[in-house]
C-alpha cells in the first residue's frame, strides 16, 4: 500500500518521499481515508505508530483543496494538545508535511509571551496547534475566533483530563461551532475518554490498531526492586555498569528531578531537566541539548511523557513509577518508536506496589523482576499479578537469633 493509494495529493506524497516515509502505518492507512471523507474519528494506537501523520496529512489536504480566505483572527482547523512540548512537536510535523502548501499555521502555549501569538492570529490562520489554557487566554482577549472552524483534533485527550483541563475543555467546546469534524487520537482511551467521545463525535469511525492500553512489543521491560532511599545510588551504579549512553529518566516530582540532576552533575555526568517550573525556552534548550548529545541524561516529570519525539532513543528509566498507570505506556513509548527496539527499566520500592499493580492490570503483563546484587531491598516489594493482587509477600531477611552476646559480636564484626 502507498500513500498515493490512500487518496493523498501529489504535493503531499512527494514531501513524504523526501522525508523518507515509505508506506503508511496501520493507523495511517485507516485514518487518512476517513478524515479525507469528512468523518469523525476515534483512533487508539500505540505511541510511535504515526498517529500525528494520521490526522495531519488529511487535514492539510482538506485545507488546501477547500481553499478559502481566512477572516482576521479566525482559524479553520484547531489541534488541542496537553503540553507545550507536544504542541511544538505536532506543529513541526504539520510544517514538515505541509512544506510548499499555501497554508498559514502557528502554535500557541503558555510559559511564553502571548503577544507574538496574537500578532500571528491577526491575519487569520488555516491551522492552530494549542494547549487549552493558552487558547482560552487568546479567546478571552478576542484574539481568536471560531466562526470558520472546520476541524477539531484532540490529541492525547486522556492526558488533558489527567492534568485537570476538564473545565478548560468544556469552555473550548462551548465556544466552537456545533457543525464540525472532530477527531480524537491517543495511545490510551479510558472509559472517561470514551464517554467524552460519545458527546463530541457524530457516528465516528473507530480505529484500534492494537490491543487497548498495551505497550510496544519491541520494548524490553523489567523492574529492579530497591529501597527508596537507595534509588539515586542504584541509578548511578546501573549507569556505570551497563554503560548507558542516552537515557530519558522520569521522576515523580519537580524537586526530585532537580535533586537527581544535581547528583548526576556531582558525579560528572552531563544532565538536563524538564519540568513545569522551567520556563519554556529552558525546556526547549534542554531537549535540544539532549537530542544533540550534549547532555547524556534528560530527567523529566510526566509533563514530558507526551511530546518528546527523539529518534532512536534506546532507554527510558522510571526512577519513580507514575501515579496514573496510563502514563507508564506513554513514558515507555518514548523508546521503541516506529518499529525500533528499546528498553524500559523501572526502579521500584515497596511503597510503589499499588502503582506497580495498576500498571500490570492495565497492560495485562507481569513485569519481570531482576535483583541487582548489593541493592536487594530491606523492604521487599510484594509480588503482584495482572489482576492487581498480591500473590505472596517476599520473605524478609532472616534476623540473627536472640543470643545477645553472639548477636552483638556478629553485628559489630559485620560493621567493621
Amino acid at each position: 500500500m502507498s500513500f498515493a493509494s490512500l487518496g493523498l495529493i501529489d504535493p503531499l506524497v512527494r514531501t513524504l518521499g523526501t522525508l523518507g516515509y515509505q508506506a503508511p502505518t496501520p493507523v495511517q492507512a485507516q485514518a487518512i481515508p476517513a478524515v479525507l471523507a469528512g468523518r469523525d474519528v476515534l483512533a487508539a494506537a500505540q505511541t510511535g505508530t504515526g498517529k500525528t501523520a494520521g490526522f495531519a496529512l488529511p487535514i492539510l489536504q482538506n485545507l488546501t483543496m477547500q481553499a478559502q480566505q481566512v477572516a482576521p483572527n479566525s482559524v479553520r482547523a484547531l489541534v488541542l494538545v496537553p503540553t507545550r512540548e507536544l504542541a511544538e512537536q505536532v506543529h513541526r510535523s504539520f510544517a514538515a508535511y505541509g512544506a510548499g502548501l499555501p497554508l498559514r499555521t502557528h502554535v500557541a502555549y503558555g510559559g511564553v509571551s502571548i503577544n507574538p501569538q496574537m500578532m500571528k492570529l491577526r491575519k487569520g490562520l488555516d491551522l492552530l496547534v494549542a494547549t487549552p489554557g493558552r487558547l482560552l487566554d487568546l479567546y478571552s482577549q478576542n484574539a481568536v475566533k471560531f466562526d470558520q472552524l472546520q476541524t477539531l483534533v484532540l490529541d492525547e485527550a486522556d492526558r488533558m483530563l489527567d492534568l485537570g483541563f476538564s473545565r478548560e475543555l468544556n469552555a473550548v467546546f462551548a465556544a466552537l461551532p456545533a457543525r464540525r469534524q472532530t477527531l480524537l487520537f491517543s495511545a490510551t482511551f479510558s472509559d472517561q475518554i470514551r464517554a467524552l467521545a460519545a458527546t463530541l463525535l457524530a457516528d465516528p469511525v473507530s480505529i484500534e490498531v492494537s490491543p487497548r492500553n498495551t505497550t510496544v512489543k519491541a520494548i524490553a521491560q523489567w523492574i529492579v526492586p530497591v529501597d527508596k532511599k537507595r534509588k539515586p545510588e542504584l541509578f548511578m551504579h546501573l549507569l556505570k555498569k551497563k554503560r548507558w549512553d542516552q537515557v530519558l529518566v522520569f521522576v515523580k516530582t519537580r524537586k526530585g528531578v532537580d535533586a537527581l540532576v544535581d547528583t548526576l552533575e556531582a558525579h560528572g555526568v552531563a544532565a538536563d531537566a524538564i519540568h513545569g517550573d522551567k520556563p519554556q525556552p529552558a525546556r526547549l534548550r534542554a531537549l535540544e541539548r539532549f537530542k544533540a548529545g550534549h547532555a547524556r541524561i534528560l530527567v523529566a516529570t510526566d509533563v514530558a511523557a507526551r511530546g518528546l519525539d527523539i529518534d532512536d532513543l534506546p532507554l527510558v528509566v522510571n526512577f519513580d513509577l507514575p501515579i496514573v498507570a496510563e502514563d507508564y505506556i506513554h513514558r515507555t513509548g518514548r523508546t521503541g518508536r516506529a518499529g525500533a527496539s528499546g528498553e524500559a527499566v523501572s526502579l521500584v520500592c515497596a511503597d510503589e506496589v499499588v502503582q506497580l499493580a495498576a500498571i500490570e492490570v492495565l497492560t495485562g503483563q507481569t513485569l519481570v523482576r531482576i535483583d541487582e546484587a548489593g541493592f536487594e531491598p530491606d523492604h521487599r516489594v510484594p509480588l503482584t499479578d495482572t489482576r492487581g493482587e498480591v500473590v505472596k509477600k517476599p520473605k524478609k531477611p532472616k534476623k540473627p537469633k536472640a543470643d545477645a552476646q553472639v548477636s552483638t559480636v556478629d553485628v559489630r564484626f559485620a560493621r567493621c
